[in-house]
C-alpha cells in the first residue's frame, strides 16, 4: 500500500498516512481540524535486476568479428616505432597481377 504525505493549510502540520488506492483522500487535520492537502514530490526510480542496459542481454558470441578496439591494439603505439613517421601512413596496396599473354 502506498504512503501519502499530507500538510495542513491552517497549522502547517505534516503527516504521512498509509492508505489503499481506493481510500478517499484525507481532508481534516487530526491536530487542529483544519483543511489538509496532499503533498506531491518527485519519485525516485531505482532499476533493479537485469535487462535495463543495452549490454545486459548480449553475449560475447554476438559481438562483431573485428572490433575497433582489437584493431587499435594491434597497431604499434605512437612514439615506439623504429621508423620515423611511417606508422601513420597506410600500407601500399599490392600491385595487380600481370595479365597472361
Amino acid at each position: 500500500m502506498p504512503t501519502y504525505q499530507y500538510a495542513c493549510n491552517d497549522c502547517g502540520e505534516q503527516l504521512e498516512v498509509v492508505q489503499k488506492f481506493t481510500d478517499d483522500a484525507l481532508t481534516v487535520c487530526p491536530g487542529c481540524q483544519g483543511n489538509l492537502r496532499k503533498v506531491f514530490s518527485a519519485v525516485g526510480i531505482v532499476f533493479k535486476g537485469s535487462g535495463f542496459y543495452k549490454t545486459d542481454n548480449r553475449s560475447s558470441s554476438t559481438a562483431p568479428a573485428a572490433s575497433p578496439s582489437a584493431s587499435a591494439s594491434s597497431k604499434p603505439a605512437e612514439g615506439k616505432s623504429s621508423d620515423s613517421g611511417s606508422s601513420t601512413t597506410p600500407a601500399a596496396a599490392p600491385a595487380p597481377a600481370a595479365a597472361p599473354n
